[in-house]
């Protein structure tokens, strides 16, 4: 099986290396497509990317912000199926479903940087057949792990896992002021190795996430609630969120019902025995 992968960065590279097929790369950047043929072995190739040959598989491996217009225009050189692994589901399997309706096609998002490889890779067949099931072996062979999902579950769930989370992280990394050494809490360690992790990424793969995906603005509004709120609208916002994360039998009050004889760490919610408390409730 032959695989055109159109766009040669890092997602498209790692497609490249992940999939046993014969690999051609078309790029934009005639360089970026030599590297990334380079990476992947003596067996890869280059071609335009305006060229005209047809493969059996056409991968597109491009930002989110052009996916669609990628896959129409390259759709036309799929033979049996076409793909995408730009991150986001549902435009770009609409996007197959309008100018590859006779094709086996699918979305693939891993969920992890392709440095970090394998992982789980989230999996959402629109129009599945051997030639998708035979790229599913290949990875699964590597060592990755496909989770079946559908365009929307996966498009609404990255509202939360990226667009929302890397806006928390990225907000703490803009508001937050240097501290002397000693200071550091394990909630402000923990916080900080993730700014250092996200921090160190590329800029436009974060900004097309936020293009993308809805998420930013819930963070704003809770971070805005929180600075307004007075000690007994904070108290009831930290129950709210304990309650979501810990279920329906977690007692934000534990800590509070008890004082004398345990403590609640502020950074874990471990139950730690003490001989006396004094302090009036938990620390960090």
């Amino acid at each position: 099986m032959d695989v055109l992968i159109v766009g040669a960065g890092e997602m498209g590279t790692w497609f490249g290396q992940a999939t046993d097929a014969t690999v051609t790369f078309a790029d934009v950047d005639e360089d970026a497509a030599v590297a990334a043929a380079g990476a992947v072995g003596d067996d890869a190739e280059t071609t335009a990317l305006d060229g005209t040959e047809s493969y059996d598989v056409v991968c597109i491996a491009v930002p989110m912000g052009h996916v669609v217009d990628a896959i129409a225009d390259h759709a036309g050189r799929a033979e049996r199926a076409i793909v995408d692994v730009s991150g986001v589901m549902e435009p770009p399997l609409e996007a197959m479903a309008t100018h590859a309706p006779d094709l086996e096609r699918a979305s693939f998002h891993p969920l992890f940087a392709p440095e970090r490889a394998p992982g789980s890779i989230a999996v959402a067949s629109d129009k599945p057949g051997p030639a998708i099931d035979a790229l599913l072996e290949s990875l699964v062979a590597r060592g990755n792990d496909p989770l079946e999902t559908t365009a929307t579950e996966h498009d609404e769930a990255m509202e939360t896992v990226q667009a929302a989370t890397h806006a928390a992280v990225l907000s703490f990394a803009l508001a937050a002021e240097s501290v002397p050494d000693g200071f550091e809490t394990p909630i402000y360690q923990g916080l900080r190795q993730l700014t250092k992790q996200v921090t160190g990424g590329t800029p436009r793969v974060y900004a097309d996430i936020q293009q993308t995906f809805d998420g930013a603005d819930r963070v704003a509004d809770a971070a805005s609630a929180i600075a307004d709120a007075d000690p007994a609208t904070l108290e009831s916002l930290y129950r709210d969120a304990a309650q979501q994360w810990h279920g329906e039998d977690h007692t934000a009050d534990d800590c509070e019902s008890d004082r004398v004889g345990t403590r609640c760490d502020a950074d874990t919610m471990d139950r730690e025995p003490v001989a006396d408390e004094t302090d009036g409730g938990p620390t960090e």
